[in-house]
């Protein structure tokens, strides 16, 4: 009977991100505009933030549940990667009007100097995350890593000149509606969603986790893999929805971007730093997480594929070749999961290549570049 809960819980998590969707975005406009797009992301993962709380404590009550506290984190990081980010690419060049060859190749998404600080926020991260995938263990020790590492980041953010506000009428229809009501009607408004996103969180996470493993033990299929790509999906289409709408304006499409990025940050950081928090709360005393060989291979993966995504932005752009490499490369991890390693050797090879290159071109543009004139930029400025 737990399976036909799917056709409840399902509909409730989408539902309730949308809802937290809804709020983040009209949110953004009642805070710093350094912080917006970092605490808009934030928000929109808190269904994901919900999902591995609960396989964090299901893990703590049943230790053969332990293999799928990496599940859920490593799906929604290569699903940012592998079809969150080619999606921006492909919906902006589909509405771009500049679909022609120029003398670099295909139009490409390029970045501003302003996110330059999320993209090299991906580097201490995925470096922290080799020494977690290195020892095979998570602790709370790494939780307060990791959440230096994000404290660093949103300083930093709060600290470069601010990126540009989005409009209200780029907003879609119930944040346009909200924001167009009376600014404490509004604020009322804005409160309500994420109550209201909340609380189905609340009495939906559970039975969503619960009858998703038995809905894959009900098709033949494996819990690991059904939780890895299920729940992510579910969690982040509001999500994408969002990056879709920024996308399709094609001027915003960096904007897009760099809101998955912001995402992926949260995730490497934050969302694995309550892991063993959450666990250890179960378990009623400090603990760690000991990772098995497939957990291992699943994360290596993960952080040779956001490893790859980061040297593509470096460049602070990105194009056709880029978008499509990741997409293919995603498609045949999904559709073949028994290649992984493989993949994995595919996105490493690949990646020693573009290291190359950007040490070979430093002197061009970079992410390394842009921050330094953001970083000079700030430190001219009088005060």
């Amino acid at each position: 009977m737990e399976a036909f809960h799917a056709l409840w819980t399902f509909p409730a998590i989408i539902l309730a991100a949308m809802l937290i969707a809804w709020g983040a975005e009209c949110g953004q406009f009642y805070i710093s505009q350094g912080l917006a797009l970092a605490v808009l992301a934030w928000l929109q993962t808190l269904p994901e933030f919900a999902v591995e709380a609960v396989i964090a404590l299901e893990a703590a009550k049943n230790p053969e549940q332990m293999h799928l506290v990496t599940a859920n984190f490593t799906g929604s990081l290569r699903l940012f990667v592998g079809l969150g980010w080619p999606m921006v690419y492909f919906v902006a060049i589909f509405f771009s009007r500049r679909r022609k060859f120029e003398k670099k190749g295909f139009w490409t998404i390029q970045m501003e100097d302003e996110h330059s600080i999320g993209v090299l926020a991906l580097l201490p991260a995925l470096a922290y995350f080799l020494y977690i995938y290195l020892k095979a263990t998570l602790t709370l020790w790494d939780a307060m890593a990791l959440t230096l590492i994000y404290s660093v980041y949103l300083f930093l953010l709060s600290k470069l000149p601010p990126q540009d506000a989005e409009g209200v009428e780029d907003l879609g229809r119930i944040p346009r509606f909200v924001m167009k009501l009376p600014k404490r009607q509004s604020i009322v408004a804005v409160v309500l969603l994420f109550v209201a996103g909340g609380v189905i969180l609340w009495v939906g996470a559970h039975p969503f986790l619960e009858s998703m493993l038995t809905l894959a033990v009900t098709l033949g299929i494996s819990q690991f893999v059904f939780v890895q790509w299920i729940a992510p999906f579910l969690s982040e289409f509001p999500e994408k929805l969002s990056a879709f709408h920024w996308a399709r304006t094609v001027q915003k499409a960096p904007m897009a971007l760099a809101n998955f990025v912001s995402s992926s940050i949260n995730q490497w950081t934050i969302l694995v730093a309550t892991v063993p928090v959450i666990y250890s709360i179960g378990v009623g005393h400090p603990a760690h997480i000991t990772f098995d060989e497939h957990q291992r291979v699943e994360i290596l993966l993960t952080i040779v594929q956001s490893y790859l995504g980061f040297l593509f932005l470096a460049s602070m752009d990105f194009g056709a070749s880029e978008a499509l490499g990741l997409f293919a490369l995603w498609v045949v991890q999904f559709f073949v999961p028994h290649v992984r390693e493989e993949i994995t050797v595919v996105y490493a090879v690949w990646a020693g290549i573009e290291t190359l290159r950007l040490a070979i071109n430093f002197r061009r543009r970079n992410a390394f570049t842009s921050f330094w004139r953001l970083f000079k930029t700030r430190s001219a400025r009088p005060g």
